[in-house]
């Protein structure tokens, strides 16, 4: 029983697709080609768990109206990731994703490059997961992978907290065990404050297998860039299928 136990944790988690580089690609020439909302469906059909999208103030990628569309017709989870300014959280309570991942990047940022400071942003925090819980709406708050930062997310009233992993991705090829070290410290607090467990950015079928089996409790990945930049060598289908594979310990 302790064996089967121990192999259900380490395959439970769950890959999230980013489909926000598709729309980079749709919007550098017009028109609706490629199509997100086609492929966030056969992305779905391919195995994903879940698509997640981070639509910014000025459209440059995911936009309001296809967050809109996607919620029509996904039957997985949809996260939507982003700063909780006030026309995001007005977007996020009118569709009502499975899930909102509260990120606090600038309007000007090219990606997150930050976790919330949950401590001094305790306040406003709390209030904007009030709001989405009462649409029973799932909260997760992006964070560094400290300790700290952790424990003020739970203070806050997120469900979950997302590890912000660049520094994992940046320091894994000279030394994995040093780079997923802070990791682990702040997965084992997140689960020491009964808080579910995402990660996300800048994994790859590099480091992916290495993180998961290190911290065999993460919920979920939330992954875009790398992926779709590998479906353009082996084809979307297959890579999906090659990201879950990662995943299976």
């Amino acid at each position: 029983m302790d064996a089967l136990r121990d192999k259900e944790e380490k395959t439970m988690t769950k890959l999230s697709v980013n489909i926000n580089k598709i729309a980079v690609i749709r919007n550098s020439r017009g028109g609706n080609l490629p199509d997100v909302v086609l492929a966030a469906t056969r992305i779905e059909g391919f195995g994903a768990d879940g698509i997640t999208v981070h639509p910014r103030p000025d459209g440059r990628h995911i936009r309001y109206d296809d967050v809109r569309n996607l919620k029509r017709v996904l039957t997985t989870e949809l996260n939507i990731e982003g700063n909780p300014i006030p026309s995001f959280i007005d977007l996020v309570l009118e569709v009502v994703p499975a899930q909102v991942t509260l990120v606090p990047d600038a309007h000007d940022a090219i990606t997150s490059n930050a976790g919330w400071d949950t401590l001094a942003n305790r306040e406003f925090l709390t209030g904007v997961t009030r709001r989405f819980h009462e649409k029973g709406i799932r909260v997760s708050v992006f964070v560094d992978p400290v300790a700290e930062m952790v424990a003020g997310a739970k203070a806050c009233g997120a469900d979950r907290v997302e590890l912000y992993t660049e520094a994992y991705a940046r320091e894994y090829p000279d030394g994995p065990e040093q780079a997923v070290a802070p990791y682990v410290a702040a997965a084992e607090e997140a689960r020491r404050q009964g808080l579910g467990l995402n990660a996300g950015h800048d994994l790859s079928l590099e480091n992916l297998r290495y993180f998961v089996s290190r911290i065999p409790w993460t919920d979920e990945v939330s992954i875009g860039h790398a992926l779709i930049c590998d479906a353009l060598y082996y084809g979307l289908e297959n890579t999906v299928q090659l990201y879950r594979r990662e995943l299976k310990l």
